[in-house]
């Protein structure tokens, strides 16, 4: 295929710089443009410093869509705050009819502005990948809706009556804009849970698990950790009588099989053990007819930017794990 020309709307955050590093190494892409208008002309190491020396580039005050039209392989990743691509996506259409660039632009969006959307396909990689190949319109998942639905996934087959999860995050998951309760000075020594039992990401979760055939009570708990990168998620739930922890465990290890960013781990998962990976690990555990899963992965990783690479591979015809295969840094 031709080589991949990139434009990232909102460089500047944490998902943007996470994808400048992905793909400053990724073997198709050809250039990779960043808008940030608080931050143009700067280059992109004014906001990302580990990315000094290796990922060439200034911030842009506006998308050049021009610019993107001349490429044979134009790819826009949309890594703005949750309801800012939405705003202007008339006029970007409008813009992208006038240029040609319409037909030929692969899409995948970060935000939650497009996920429960029916006209996008919804980007969990280890579900039904087959969707993704040939997608234009690709609405990247939530962080949490993304660790939950690894977790649930395998139990739609059961069909457990009830599943409560609990699930902490780290600071960078609020974004580079700090406020009252996410700034990580106010909670690098605390520890609290948040929209409990009414977390945006539920909606993507229930509507995947409907999707596979389960329909299910979800209690789910959302928490702020003291930690800057990861999720760690614990859920629990009834098991079909006669289910002890091996088989519980060889359940998941034949759901996965195929999935190369999902390992089956022995006892519990580690959160450091993916940061800054495409990694997502999974634990399980069983005893007196309950079970217990355990996820951990990286927020800005498998959670958002690796995830968003893997759509764009997997949208483009190229393996998934085309410009990602890499561990994460030990200790995290």
């Amino acid at each position: 295929m031709s080589q991949v020309d990139v434009l990232i709307l909102g460089a500047s955050g944490y998902g943007g710089g996470e994808l400048l590093r992905w793909l400053s190494n990724h073997p198709a892409v050809a250039s990779i443009r960043g808008t940030a208008r608080s931050h143009a002309g700067k280059p992109f190491h004014a906001q990302h410093p580990h990315l000094r020396g290796l990922v060439e580039g200034t911030f842009e005050a506006a998308p050049d869509w021009a610019a993107m039209a001349q490429s044979e392989a134009p790819v826009l990743f949309a890594a703005l705050p949750h309801g800012e691509f939405a705003k202007q996506w008339a006029n970007y259409q409008t813009e992208w009819d006038r240029l040609g660039l319409a037909d030929k632009l692969t899409i995948i969006d970060l935000s939650a502005d497009f996920r429960l959307d029916p006209a996008w396909v919804y980007g969990l990689v280890d579900w039904q990948p087959e969707r993704l190949m040939g997608a234009r319109r690709i609405a990247n998942p939530g962080c949490f809706a993304t660790a939950l639905q690894l977790a649930l996934l395998p139990l739609a087959e059961w069909k457990p009556g009830f599943v409560a999860v609990t699930a902490a995050t780290g600071s960078s998951g609020s974004g580079a804009a700090p406020s009252d309760t996410t700034h990580h000075p106010t909670r690098a020594n605390d520890f609290r849970a948040y929209k409990m039992l009414g977390h945006q990401h539920e909606a993507e979760v229930l509507r995947t698990l409907a999707t596979a055939g389960w329909e299910v009570p979800l209690s789910f708990v959302p928490q702020s950790a003291p930690m800057v990168r990861g999720i760690f998620a614990t859920a629990q739930f009834p098991l079909p009588e006669g289910v002890d922890e091996a088989t519980l465990r060889a359940h998941y290890e034949a759901y996965y099989r195929d999935r190369f960013f999902v390992r089956i781990v022995e006892g519990s998962p580690r959160v450091a053990a993916t940061t800054g990976s495409a990694f997502a690990d999974l634990g399980v555990a069983a005893r007196n007819g309950h079970g217990a899963v355990m996820v951990a992965l990286d927020n800005l990783g498998k959670g958002m930017a690796a995830q968003a690479v893997q759509n764009m591979n997997l949208a483009l015809g190229l393996p998934e794990w085309t410009g990602l295969k890499a561990a994460g840094g030990w200790p995290g």
